[in-house]
């Protein structure tokens, strides 16, 4: 028995959604502490990331300020788990309630889903428009 390319390439693509997974326990724990949500979106960011890769990358085509936006939301989650910590240590730190968190991740997404999209907009009008017989001489 001998391990094939293609086998090699299915454990890469399999222990990289293992690592995906373990990765965004952190960012789950900073919006909830039910042990079964946690386990819950981990399972399904198991079964379904792979999936996603291919709609991530036709939408990372059109969402250009979304790698901002992640950073963002990755940030306040970061000092969001920080404040926990802290408040379990000095009671006197202010936590960051849930629906807050889950309101700040809603609006980072839409602001960076709508000034892509009104980034490409803008860009598809300053774009020369190419006359009828030269377009048609390229097809």
């Amino acid at each position: 028995m001998a391990l094939t390319p293609l086998a090699l390439a299915a454990v890469a693509i399999l222990a990289t959604d293992i690592v995906f997974a373990v990765d965004s326990v952190p960012a789950v724990y900073g919006v909830t502490e039910d042990p079964f949500l946690v386990f819950a979106t981990n399972a399904f960011a198991l079964l379904g990331l792979r999936a996603l890769y291919f709609v991530l990358q036709g939408v990372l085509a059109k969402l250009r300020h979304l790698n901002h936006g992640l950073a963002v939301i990755l940030a306040f989650i970061g000092v969001k788990l920080i404040l926990h910590w802290a408040h379990g240590v000095w009671p006197g730190v202010p936590e960051i309630p849930t629906p807050l968190s889950l309101g700040v991740i809603v609006c980072v997404l839409a602001t960076v889903t709508a000034t892509s999209l009104l980034a490409n907009r803008r860009e598809r009008r300053r774009a020369p428009r190419q006359p009828l017989e030269e377009a048609e001489r390229h097809v």
